[in-house]
């Protein structure tokens, strides 16, 4: 595939051009309630060429290597127009040349998996979620991803690289009478099949947790003091915080790109937030972006300071900030924009026995479910929570949603745990679809915040 790919790119005239092949295989199996609705599995593949000229700067997908020239044309055609016309010419940060094949290791191999045996698996996990008579419904799908991309450009990179993703999750739903509840259930990861396995604590005990959600009473609406568990933390981290550090987001608003400047203190001296995709064994872990650069740890918030941003090569020399590995495509179709890899806020020192001292009254609540931002303000649900009294978790309550201002509340975080957990299912709709960008956090206390419900 690379002699392929440097046939192609050949024939280029331009200053830069780049070209990134991938195959994409899907295997899906969705069951709702105990109906098998979905079986099967697909491959597809194809290109995205880039062409840098002069500062004007295209992008064509196709799918077939018949159409190349056809591509070439329209690309070179598009960036000569783009360097004509445009007001701000593109430049890339440089970057170093990488020769690399990189195959992450696995536990368990999903593609050695039998259709069955996946089957079989996903439908014992089912079938522990309907086991109550209370539980009306269940919506359980395994999804399996795996992208083989081959990657070239004209200052000579040749990069392989495999990306596999694997997850059992969806929705169990309770009822009783009228008051219809449920709860969100996933196991998953980018390292192997193998994490899917004996995992049927977790099925069993979000099904208790949506029966109880049925005689839970409605939290009560207003401020207060709040523990946030790992996914609610890591909601907003993802969110409110994260998508303010790509730096694609703040280029042209001016507002937020004045709050976002390097060296403002934004939160708590107690936060530091950090983008990291080489983590192993993550579910946003990748070695390369889809620009060819090394994936990078990245240092966002320090003790409350902003100290970086998420980058793209035609943004680190526009902000003339390091480039750092963080241009990611959905697939074949698509050309490559700023995402996070694997954010999250690093831990503290906390236990979370200490965090309900320290806490004393308010709610403890878990699980995001769901929300919205607009500008600096975010509304997030939450699955279920817990009044905390004197110290102690209380009793269930439902029907939450939280909300407040990203700059207020960074600074409202009075205490992080030392228990960072990163999520094993995530995804993000920036744009394009990614199944892989993971976010995390320790448990939090977070006062004074606005909590909607009675």
């Amino acid at each position: 595939m690379v002699e392929k790919l440097w046939s192609i790119l050949n024939k280029v005239t331009a200053e830069y051009a780049d070209i990134r092949h991938e195959t994409k295989n899907e295997t899906r199996i969705a069951l709702n309630g105990k109906e098998l609705t979905e079986l099967g599995s697909n491959a597809t593949d194809g290109y995205v060429l880039r062409v840098l000229h002069k500062g004007g700067f295209s992008s064509v997908a196709f799918t077939t290597y018949d159409d190349h020239e056809k591509a070439i044309a329209t690309a070179t055609e598009n960036a000569h127009l783009m360097s004509r016309f445009t007001t701000q010419p593109v430049v890339f940060a440089t970057t170093q040349v990488v020769k690399d094949h990189y195959v992450p290791l696995l536990d368990e191999d999903p593609r050695k998996v039998t259709m069955d045996e996946k089957l079989q698996l996903t439908r014992k996990y089912n079938a522990i979620a309907l086991d109550h008579d209370k539980i009306a419904t269940t919506n359980i799908a395994y999804v399996e991803t795996t992208r083989e991309k081959n990657f070239v450009s004209t200052e000579g990179s040749e990069i392989h690289e495999e990306l596999m993703t694997a997850r059992i999750s969806g929705l169990i739903t309770s009822r009783e009478g009228n008051l219809i509840q449920n709860i969100r259930v996933a196991a998953g990861g980018s390292h192997g099949f193998a994490i899917l396995r004996d995992r049927e604590d977790d099925f069993e005990r979000k099904m208790r947790i949506a029966v109880e959600l049925l005689t839970a009473q409605p939290i009560k609406g207003g401020r207060s003091n709040v523990i946030v568990n790992q996914s609610m933390g890591g909601v907003f981290t993802h969110e409110a915080f994260g998508h303010f550090s790509e730096a694609d987001i703040i280029e042209n608003n001016r507002s937020m790109r004045q709050k976002m400047q390097i060296g403002a203190m934004l939160g708590s001296e107690i936060v530091s937030i950090t983008d990291d995709p080489t983590l192993p064994n993550q579910l946003g872990h990748y070695r390369y972006d889809d620009e060819g650069v090394a994936a990078c740890r990245s240092s966002l918030l320090k003790d409350g300071m902003l100290v970086g941003r998420l980058h793209s090569r035609r943004t680190a020399a526009a902000f003339q900030e390091p480039v750092n590995g963080h241009c990611v495509a959905e697939d074949y179709r698509y050309g490559p924009i700023i995402r996070m890899g694997t954010i999250f806020i690093e831990p503290g020192k906390d236990t979370f026995d200490g965090l309900l001292d320290r806490l004393g009254d308010g709610f403890y609540i878990l699980d995001a479910k769901g929300g919205q931002t607009s500008g600096e303000n975010f509304t997030f649900g939450a699955q279920y929570g817990y009044e905390v009294k004197n110290g102690k978790v209380g009793a269930m309550v439902r029907d939450i949603n939280i909300s407040g201002n990203l700059y207020n509340t960074l600074k409202n975080i009075v205490a992080v745990g030392d228990d960072l957990r990163l999520g094993q299912v995530g995804g993000c709709g920036k744009g394009q679809m990614n199944i892989r960008s993971c976010h995390g956090s320790p448990h939090l206390i977070i006062s004074n915040l606005v909590i909607g419900g009675v």
